[in-house]
């Protein structure tokens, strides 16, 4: 009952109502930056740069690869092959305009976040959007609120859940016992999150382009494999995303409002522009002022939906061109496996490693947002308890079926959303202001 309970409030939470609020969101916040996303080969190059005698806890880039680490996760490889399988190859259309938009909606959440942060006793940095609705709208209650939402989630969708799978994974394709790479998975978190920020921001650092690296580069190795088809698959995406009916053959009957309810849900669950977590790194970026950091970590949206997911899409719609018969119909993780199949021992190898990878950054990366969202309710000393709890966690969910913690993560993770989207409407003049004395004249 109580799983049935949470199934239903995540179908409701997560239907048009937030879609509507979330992408009404990007759109109103893209508009009143005049068009932000022209700004972000700018990210690009600040992310790969240092802020030299600023303050803050990371490098702008560790910053950029922990929120990267936490983002890019399953819902870029098997959130795809969902959104394929239950709205057509049109939903890549409608997962990658929702990430273009989506970049407004990330830069002005870090902004707030770098602009609201505090810095404590210890001389680190908080920042996040509690802190956001706490000192920049001075409502404390929905600060509470979020950071509860957020330590909740955390150890859902950015533990067990993920954890889960990657044991699965591990389980099905060479056999490796649950409880083997449970204990493997534990002792490597255990190892990394024990440092802090500084300990998780290096090791993402290192682990983040590699991984983005290798699978973008697996799956172009599949797209040359399907060269012929890519055109094909092109079209296919362009006409289902605006008229799926007239597919026709093993395409027929999905329709324009699939195509975009799932498109637009899974881009906004995989790169988590409006939900607010990635302001919680942002927040401890060494950076000059607000708007750098902002502009990097923009750039996270960027590299999550336009770029890996749009890859991901590509491989999808242009396998199942190929491989009709047996691709059309499948959905979710069968989907992906079939679609990575069609180049023998290679592909394979390209999902595993590229899901393992993923998985285990998300794990470090979310790690540091329940981190701090429970050192806001309870203080420091709540931060090794917390440490310790999320390592027996990582163990429990590679071992244990989960579908009550996947809908009860969610639930989590929408409710964090409606916070911070009312805080992003309220002090988007702030936002512009900011903007306005950083980008748009000489004095960044």
């Amino acid at each position: 009952m109580i799983q049935e309970f949470f199934s239903w409030f995540s179908g409701i939470l997560w239907g048009p109502p937030l879609l509507i609020l979330l992408i009404g969101t990007h759109l109103f916040l893209t508009i009143r930056l005049k068009l932000i996303q022209r700004f972000v080969w700018k990210g690009v190059k600040l992310s790969v740069s240092k802020d030299k005698d600023s303050e803050g806890d990371v490098t702008q880039f560790g910053a950029l690869a922990t929120a990267l680490a936490a983002t890019i996760g399953t819902g870029n490889i098997v959130g795809v092959a969902t959104a394929v399988g239950l709205g057509g190859p049109g939903a890549v259309f409608w997962m990658w305009i929702t990430g273009v938009l989506g970049i407004a909606t990330k830069y002005s959440e870090a902004l707030l976040s770098v602009k609201y942060r505090v810095r404590t006793e210890r001389g680190t940095f908080l920042g996040g959007p509690m802190y956001v609705l706490e000192r920049g709208l001075g409502v404390k209650w929905l600060g509470i609120l979020f950071a509860v939402f957020t330590a909740l989630a955390s150890f859902g969708i950015g533990n067990m859940v993920q954890a889960n799978s990657l044991s699965a994974l591990a389980h099905d394709t060479v056999g490796i016992p649950t409880w083997v790479s449970g204990l493997v998975m534990a002792v490597l978190t255990a190892l990394v999150i024990l440092g802090g920020v500084k300990s998780i921001a290096r090791v993402c650092s290192a682990l983040v382009p590699f991984m983005a690296i290798f699978y973008v580069a697996g799956s172009l190795v599949i797209l040359a494999y399907n060269f012929d088809f890519l055109g094909e698959a092109v079209r296919v995406i362009m006409v289902g995303a605006f008229n799926p009916e007239a597919l026709g053959g093993g395409f027929a009957g999905y329709m324009l409002s699939a195509a975009m309810r799932y498109g637009v849900a899974r881009g906004l669950f995989s790169n988590e522009s409006g939900l607010g977590s990635a302001p919680i790194v942002a927040a401890a970026a060494q950076t000059k002022n607000p708007v750098r950091q902002a502009l990097v970590s923009a750039t996270g949206t960027f590299w999550d939906t336009v770029v890996i997911c749009l890859m991901t899409g590509l491989v999808l719609v242009s396998s199942m061109i190929r491989y009709p018969d047996t691709m059309v119909g499948l959905k979710g993780s069968a989907l992906t496996q079939a679609a990575f199949s069609v180049l023998p021992v290679v592909g394979p190898w390209i999902l595993s490693i590229g899901l393992a990878t993923f998985v285990f950054s998300t794990i470090l990366g979310w790690s540091y947002y329940g981190e701090k969202a429970v050192e806001y309710l309870a203080g420091a000393k709540a931060l090794m308890p917390y440490r310790l709890l999320w390592v027996i966690a990582v163990f429990v969910g590679a071992t244990s079926a989960l579908p009550l913690v996947w809908d009860f993560a969610d639930c989590m993770n929408a409710l964090m959303a409606l916070p911070n989207i009312l805080s992003l409407v309220l002090l988007s003049n702030v936002i512009v202001a900011e903007t306005k004395t950083y980008l748009w004249t000489e004095s960044n």
